[in-house]
């Protein structure tokens, strides 16, 4: 009899525990549809996409797991207690990308407008801590409208733990933002502390202020495109290092940035089979450099015969154009290029040009990635503007960045280098391992024009034709301190090598480079120039 009550007993628990399995599917099924088709919608109707459709175009099928997917929010007051829903508006977990692991959290804009409260907030902070600990890149997907209004401080203060994770972080691991909305207040500073800004344009924007607190403070009236659009931080302040026009593209992209970064600074970025013979010369760059110092060339077009397969990704673009900034591979090793650039500003050095190249550079030493420097500086831009607005301590971040990078670096000068920007662009004298030049090179205080008008002033002056006497002089000076082997005499140039040797030779060195140790003096942090 025991037996036969046991039966329906044992039953009834089956039947309970299938109902709370049953339950909790249909619970998980809620929370990943979001609040409604409605509102899902009406995200697809602005061009967005929703929070997991962009987790899924980010990390290989099947890959993400989520982590605290059931969070609700505990906030009373001004109607919050009869909406909590599930996730409170932001995706965490980690999965893969080309089977590494990467960290993510999505803002989720149909719940609360993605604002930030204290279980949001909460959740972000859990999924950093977890990336740091595990030591892999973390990738936020920004589409927040900032601090949860009907939260208060605790959702300021929410901010306050990101930023403190974003900086503790700077260094350990990648941090990617990818903006994919309006994100104002807080929600623009954590991309600003990581090493990566991606936007799409149109329908993401980012400022501290809005349009409509601009026009009752100043009277300016500007569109939410016009004072923080994807053009604007990436053309004109220099807050975005990427634009794309759709957020597929955006992240696909993304994609490919990850497969040139490291896990974490304990690692080398990822080495890959290369198909492109180390030994190729590269015939076309001897025609590519003019040799007269004064003639424009494009420089991507010096990098993509250098490279393999020609391929680099090219970091802030569209901001400072008189530098190059790019990541690619060298025998399927990633380095990181920075370079003059003769077709926009003759390639001076300026301050958002040096602001640019430093932060990169400093990027590369942080993640391991050795730095290859392309030399055709006529000089620092002159002006008032430049002086006032403080070249002097924009130029030092650049030479700090140099003189404090450990990794391996390699110079090449192509064509000219004068003056101090020689030195700021990782001369031999601040710490490069390696120094090449092409047989076009000119190294020297400043050209050969100006220097013979200092040098011999009087004798210009007195001479009976004095264009002849000063053209006489040029061509002396030039002959004397500014032939190509000049520096090479001197121990300033390692080599000079023919261009067509450049891939060869730098591969080389890399490889020479690999095991490279740099002893460090013992010290809390430097302090840099700001």
């Amino acid at each position: 009899m025991t037996v036969l009550n046991d039966v329906p007993q044992v039953s009834a628990a089956l039947v309970g525990a299938r109902g709370r399995v049953a339950e909790l599917h249909g619970i998980r099924a809620q929370a990943v549809a979001g609040p409604s088709e409605k509102a899902t919608a009406a995200q697809h109707a602005k061009g967005k996409l929703t929070a997991r459709e962009r987790i899924a175009l980010l990390l290989d099928a099947g890959s993400f797991q989520e982590v605290e997917q059931l969070r609700r929010h505990r906030a009373s007051g001004f109607g919050l207690e009869a909406k909590k829903p599930y996730t409170d508006g932001v995706v965490t977990g980690w999965g893969t990308v080309e089977g590494r692991t990467v960290f993510v959290y999505a803002h989720d804009f149909r719940i609360f407008g993605g604002a930030l409260g204290e279980a949001h907030a909460t959740k972000i902070h859990k999924i950093m801590d977890m990336a740091i600990a595990a030591g892999a890149p973390l990738v936020s997907l920004n589409d927040g409208a900032g601090a949860r209004i009907q939260e208060g401080v605790s959702a300021l203060a929410g901010y306050g733990g990101i930023f403190q994770r974003n900086t503790r972080a700077s260094g350990v691991i990648p941090q990617i933002s990818v903006m994919l909305g309006p994100c104002a207040g807080g929600a623009a500073y954590s991309p600003a502390l990581t090493d990566f800004v991606f936007m799409v344009r149109d329908t993401s924007q980012m400022f501290i202020t809005g349009p409509d607190v601009v026009k009752a403070v100043t009277g300016e009236e500007i569109t939410q495109n016009g004072l923080g659009g994807a053009d604007v931080h990436a053309g004109t302040s220099g807050v975005a290092h990427f634009a794309y026009d759709d957020e597929e593209t955006c992240l696909a992209e993304v994609r490919y940035l990850l497969s040139l970064l490291p896990q974490n600074n304990r690692e080398y970025p990822p080495c890959v089979p290369c198909s492109d013979p180390a030994g190729r010369r590269g015939e076309a760059l001897v025609d590519l450099v003019p040799a007269d110092g004064s003639r424009p060339y494009d420089m991507t077009e010096v990098i993509g015969e250098i490279v393999d397969d020609g391929e680099y990704l090219e970091v802030h673009e569209g901001w400072a154009r008189n530098i190059i900034c790019a990541l690619s591979r060298l025998g399927g090793q990633v380095v990181g290029i920075v370079a003059n650039q003769p077709s926009a500003l003759a390639g001076v050095l300026d301050i958002e040009a040096s602001e640019k190249a430093a932060r990169f550079v400093q990027m590369c030493d942080a993640f391991n990635i050795p730095v290859i420097t392309l030399v055709d500086v006529p000089g620092f831009l002159p002006g008032v503007d430049q002086e006032h607005g403080g070249i002097i301590r924009h130029g030092a971040k650049l030479l700090y960045a140099y003189c404090n990078a450990t990794v391996p670096r390699i110079s090449l000068i192509l064509r000219k280098a004068y003056g101090g920007a020689y030195i700021v662009m990782d001369s031999q004298s601040t710490g490069a391992d390696l120094t090449f030049a092409w047989p076009a090179n000119e190294i020297a205080v400043m050209g050969a024009e100006g220097a013979a008008g200092v040098i011999f002033r009087r004798q210009i002056a007195a001479a009976p034709d004095p264009e002849a006497m000063r053209q006489k002089m040029v061509k002396e000076y030039r002959a004397e301190l500014m032939h190509p082997y000049y520096a090479a005499e001197r121990g300033l140039v390692d080599d000079v090598i023919d261009p067509a040797e450049t891939r060869e030779v730098l591969i080389r060195s890399l490889a020479m480079l690999r095991t490279k140790h740099a002893d460090v003096p013992s010290r809390k942090h430097g302090n840099p120039p700001q």
